[in-house]
Formats: structure tokens, sequence, C-alpha cells
């Protein structure tokens, strides 16, 4: 049995494939920054239970948040070997995962577009450059928390449209205080702030969303993805809910700089999946 497994900090997608068929399993996310050996390992002994027989794996790959040196890797490897003590265990950082999912085994750069937001370029094998991704806070510029910022923003200082007010405040009637609580008073921040995504879908017919959008996607493409060689002859492959969904506005962004757009994908497993039984 192979395992193939795309980690999020907050959901993970479980590919288990044999000669029967695939079975999928969702668990929690985990990302070994915040979360120890023994926490993974119980999780995933608890939720996988009696539904997979671990000792019929032979080989694991799992692609996570947090997984971008050996000691972060290792907590994560440590924990799948104890639960699937048969197999090879490889981990990587999430970023291979979206340049593999993507790109396959030819050169590209990949993007990660959802709640925050990535980007490399991938030869055909490895990684080979990354502009630094600085998080939510002062970077994730294209994402769904800096496109959250920006409705907000043209929210508080009264640059919003009287039509789009009107809607936003319809559908968040807490107001201003309920925004403000859950920016400043929660864990979560960023998710939140990317739940307004949901908001611009509704309304991307209206002029002010679809400035919004193009210019939060031309910062992200000016700030990162025109910073790799050889960006004007490589496709710019997507992955990510942001990317899918918007994926019109990103387009527009890559025609008016003459670069070319790849695939855009929602979520990688599937392309994992195929990447690996296709070796």
């Amino acid at each position: 049995m192979i395992v193939v497994v795309d980690s999020g900090s907050t959901k993970a997608d479980w590919k288990m494939i044999n000669r029967d068929g695939t079975k999928t399993i969702s668990t929690m996310g985990f990302n070994p920054v915040f979360h120890s050996e023994n926490k993974i390992y119980q999780e995933l002994q608890e939720v996988f239970g009696q539904s997979i027989r671990p000792a019929e794996a032979t080989r694991v790959f799992y692609y996570g948040a947090g997984c971008w040196d050996a000691k972060l890797k290792g907590v994560v490897n440590n924990a799948l070997s104890r639960i699937f003590y048969n197999a090879e265990v490889e981990v990587e950082h999430d970023l291979l995962g979206a340049a593999r999912a993507t790109c396959g085994r030819e050169p590209g750069i990949a993007c990660i577009l959802g709640t925050g937001s990535n980007t490399c370029l991938y030869d055909g094998t490895n990684v080979i450059d990354n502009v630094t991704n600085l998080g939510y806070l002062i970077g994730d510029e294209g994402s769904g928390t800096h496109l959250g910022k920006s409705l907000i923003r043209a929210y508080f200082y009264r640059e919003l449209p009287h039509s789009l007010k009107k809607k936003l405040e319809e559908a968040y009637p807490g107001g201003k205080q309920e925004m403000l609580g859950n920016i400043y008073g929660k864990e979560t921040p960023n998710v939140y702030l990317a739940s307004f995504t949901k908001f611009m879908s509704q309304n991307i017919d209206h002029p002010f969303i679809q400035r919004l959008l193009y210019n939060s996607f031309a910062e992200f493409i000016d700030r990162h993805v025109r910073k790799y060689q050889n960006h004007l002859a490589l496709p710019i492959h997507f992955i990510g809910s942001v990317a899918y969904y918007f994926q019109d506005a990103i387009r527009i962004v890559l025609e008016e700089r003459v670069m070319h757009s790849g695939i855009f994908i929602q979520k990688p497993i599937d392309n994992l999946v195929s990447f690996h039984t296709k070796i």
C-alpha cells in the first residue's frame, strides 16, 4: 500500500492506494512548529483506528506545512514511522508538494494561493529557489488573508461604494466591533480575514472588487513570481482555493506581463497520487 498525504496546519487529506483501489481519509492538519511527535502519533492512532491496516503500507509520501528543515521533518517522520512501521517514510515541505502536483517532472513555477501564499522555482526534480514568504503580518500577498485585509481597510476607511458597504453589513451584522474583535481578539485572525473572500466571490462582477483582486494578484506576481529566473518562459502554475476561484483575474495579470498561465487546481492530493503511482 502507498500512502500519500497533503497536510496544511488545519486539515490533512490522506490517500491509501492498493490493488483494491483508493481509500480517502481526512484528519486534522499537522504542523511540527506547533505539534509534537506524540501529539501527531496520538491523533493519528485515534482517527485511523480499525479503518486502515498500517502494516500493509510500504511507502508513505507526506507533504506538510512547517516541514522546512531536517529537525521539523523529523518530528513528523518519527510519528508516521510509529504508525506505518513497515513503510519507508518521506516527509517534504508543502511547497515541493505543490511543485510536484502542478509541474510534475517538468520545470516551472509553482504558486500556493489559499489562506496564505508562497511560491517556488522548480527544475523538474527539486525546488531550487524560493522568495521568502513573510507570513500574514507583513506578507502573504495575493492570499485570502491579503484580500480580506484590503476589503476590511476599504470598509473602515470609507472607501467602499455604498452598494457594497450595505451588502457587507448585511453579510456581517455584527459590524465593526465584531470584525475588530475577530481580527485582534482571536487566535487565527488570518483565517478570519481570508473568510471575506467568500463575500468577494459573491460580488465578483462589481468593479471595486475586481480592482481589489487585480491589485492583490499584481502585487503577488511582481513581488514574488517575477523574481525567478526565466519567469517569462516557464509556465506559472497555481494551487489553492483563492487561485482556483479567482483564476480569471490572475490570468489577466499574467497576460499583461507576457507570462504564461499553467494549470489551476484547488487541492494537490489527486495530482500527487498520480505523481507517485506513475513512478
